[in-house]
C-alpha cells in the first residue's frame, strides 16, 4: 500500500493540468502557425470582399457609413460569410500554438490565454456571420424602401450583431493582452520584443487607412484588421521560430 501511495503521488506530481507535454513540440507549433496563415488569408479575403466599397460623401452620419456597402451583392455577402465561417475557427485553433509557448514558464498566463481563445472560438465566426447578415438586411430593406434601410440596419445590429460582438471583444482582449504581457515578460522562448506579433497589431492598419481617403481598398483593409493581425502574428512567429528553437 505505501508503494501504491508513492506511485500515486509521483503520478500527481508529474501531471500537467494544462493538458500538454512538458517539452515544446516545435514541429506541431510551426504546423499550427502554417495552418493559421492559411486561415488568416481565408478570413482576410472574406473581410475584404465585404468591406470593398466607397462612401457616398453627399450623406452624413450612419447613412454615409452604410453607403459603402451599397454595392455589396448577395453573392459577396455569402462568400464572405462562408470564408469567415470556416477560416475564423481554424484561425482561433491555430493560436493554440502561441498558447503552448507560455505554458511551461507560466501556466497561469497559459490558462488565461486559453480562456480567451475558447471564447474567440465560440463567438468569432458567429460575429462575422452577423456582420454579413447586417449588410444583407441593409440592402434587402433598401431594395424595398431606401428610407428605412439605415434605421432597420441599426435596429438589426443592436439586436443581433452588437451583443455577440461585445462578448467576442471581451475574449479577444483577454487573449491579446495576455499574449503581449507574456512575451514582454519573457515567459515564452521568444525574445521579449516579439510581443509586436500580436492580435492587436491590426489597429495600426486602421490608423494608417484613415489617411488613405475614400477608396475601396482602404475600407476593405480596415475591415480586415483582425485577419491582418493574425497573418502578421503567425508569419512573424513562424520566421522567428527558426532562431529560437535552436
Amino acid at each position: 500500500m505505501p508503494n501504491v501511495g508513492k506511485r500515486r503521488l509521483t503520478m500527481m506530481g508529474d501531471f500537467n493540468d494544462i493538458g500538454i507535454d512538458s517539452e515544446l513540440d516545435w514541429d506541431r507549433i510551426t504546423h499550427l502557425y502554417k495552418l493559421g496563415i492559411i486561415a488568416a488569408l481565408m478570413v482576410l479575403a472574406g473581410d475584404m470582399i465585404l468591406g470593398w466599397g466607397v462612401t457616398d460623401e453627399t450623406l452624413t452620419g450612419m447613412d454615409a457609413y452604410f453607403s459603402r456597402y451599397a454595392t455589396v451583392s448577395d453573392t459577396r455577402v455569402f462568400a464572405s460569410a462562408i470564408l469567415g465561417l470556416i477560416g475564423i475557427p481554424l484561425e482561433c485553433l491555430s493560436y493554440f500554438g502561441v498558447y503552448r509557448l507560455m505554458a511551461k514558464k507560466s501556466p497561469g498566463y497559459a490558462h488565461t490565454y486559453r480562456s480567451g481563445l475558447i471564447g474567440m472560438l465560440s463567438f468569432g465566426a458567429f460575429t462575422h456571420v452577423m456582420c454579413c447578415a447586417t449588410i444583407y438586411h441593409l440592402n434587402t430593406v433598401k431594395s424595398i424602401d431606401s428610407s428605412l434601410a439605415t434605421t432597420q440596419a441599426i435596429q438589426f445590429a443592436k439586436l443581433f450583431l452588437l451583443p455577440v460582438s461585445c462578448i467576442f471583444l471581451i475574449f479577444f482582449l483577454i487573449a491579446a493582452i495576455t499574449q503581449i504581457v507574456a512575451f514582454a515578460k519573457e515567459l515564452t522562448p521568444y525574445p521579449k520584443w516579439c510581443w509586436i506579433f500580436s492580435m492587436l497589431s491590426g489597429i495600426v492598419v486602421i490608423v494608417i487607412m484613415r489617411f488613405a481617403g475614400n477608396h475601396p481598398l482602404a475600407y476593405a483593409v480596415s475591415t480586415a484588421w483582425i485577419s491582418i493581425s493574425a497573418l502578421w502574428t503567425f508569419v512573424g512567429l513562424l520566421v522567428m521560430s527558426r532562431k529560437v528553437r535552436g
